[in-house]
């Protein structure tokens, strides 16, 4: 299969990194960038084929991934219309609606929603997926294929659930590296250098996370066991738990859910 991905930034250069360390082959990879610094960097790294425009020869492929900004979306599909023919299109674009992107590509039926996130950058991304109902089984796994290239993938039943994965997997990464910033600031007003402070704090995450993931047990139960009654982790849980800590983040995750809703209102207008 082939692919052509409209824009080159970061998440589409992690994407195409990826599939070429499974075995894809460059000449099967195309990218449409209109900055000519990106696309030199992308045929430097990559060995890919690139655009600075969308025309007939960058669109001969079988998948066409989105990769561009929200705002942009509108314009390219403009584009992509006349091109687009009977091409598989994954947009990676938050807050456009399936319904709306069809539209403007001439009521294109075959697209893949994908929420990706930051860590795919290190190939340990998770992705949630939803697909309109002109996908078919064999599309579903080119789409699963291309983005498992980059970590994990998820699938919704209803698009609206595109909205929660926004706001839990989508934004999450800068909500632990919040939380990372918060251990970091402790630590060094606890005394420690900024070097161990640091250290000590993305350490511990990542051998927490790593910990839930390989574990079967529910993380409620992994936490009790390193609370021990009357010590410290005890302490700290319940300054947290009066500060309402847990309260405070699940009422985040739900506003940044409500503006990814808002967002598909207000760039599917028109």
């Amino acid at each position: 299969m082939n692919i052509t991905f409209i824009g080159g930034g970061n998440m589409a250069s992690a994407i195409i990194g990826g599939l070429l360390q499974r075995h894809w082959r460059p000449d099967q990879l195309r990218v449409v960038e209109i900055m000519a610094a990106a696309r030199d960097k992308r045929e430097q790294t990559y060995r890919v084929r690139t655009f600075a425009g969308v025309n007939a020869e960058s669109l001969q492929a079988d998948c066409v991934v989105l990769a561009i900004k929200p705002q942009q979306i509108r314009v390219a599909a403009a584009q992509l219309a006349p091109l687009i023919g009977g091409a598989l299109v994954i947009t990676i674009a938050a807050g456009i609606r399936g319904a709306d992107l069809s539209r403007w590509l001439g009521n294109h039926q075959r697209i893949v929603r994908v929420m990706p996130n930051t860590p795919a950058l290190v190939l340990a991304g998770v992705s949630g997926l939803y697909a309109m109902p002109g996908v078919n089984a064999d599309d579903r796994q080119r789409a699963a294929n291309i983005l498992g290239a980059v970590g994990e993938t998820v699938w919704v039943e209803h698009e609206e659930d595109i909205d929660a994965v926004t706001a839990v997997s989508g934004s999450g990464p800068a909500y632990v590296f919040y939380f990372i910033e918060a251990l970091e600031q402790a630590a060094r007003e606890l005394g420690l250098n900024a070097a161990a402070a640091r250290q000590l704090a993305i350490s511990t995450f990542t051998g927490a996370s790593k910990l839930a993931a390989q574990s079967g047990e529910d993380v409620a139960v992994l936490r009790a066991r390193v609370t021990s009654k009357g010590g410290t982790t005890e302490r700290a849980l319940a300054s947290m738990e009066g500060d309402k800590i847990k309260a405070a983040i699940v009422c985040a995750v739900k506003a940044a859910a409500e503006r990814s809703r808002e967002l598909g209102n207000e760039l599917g207008q028109g």
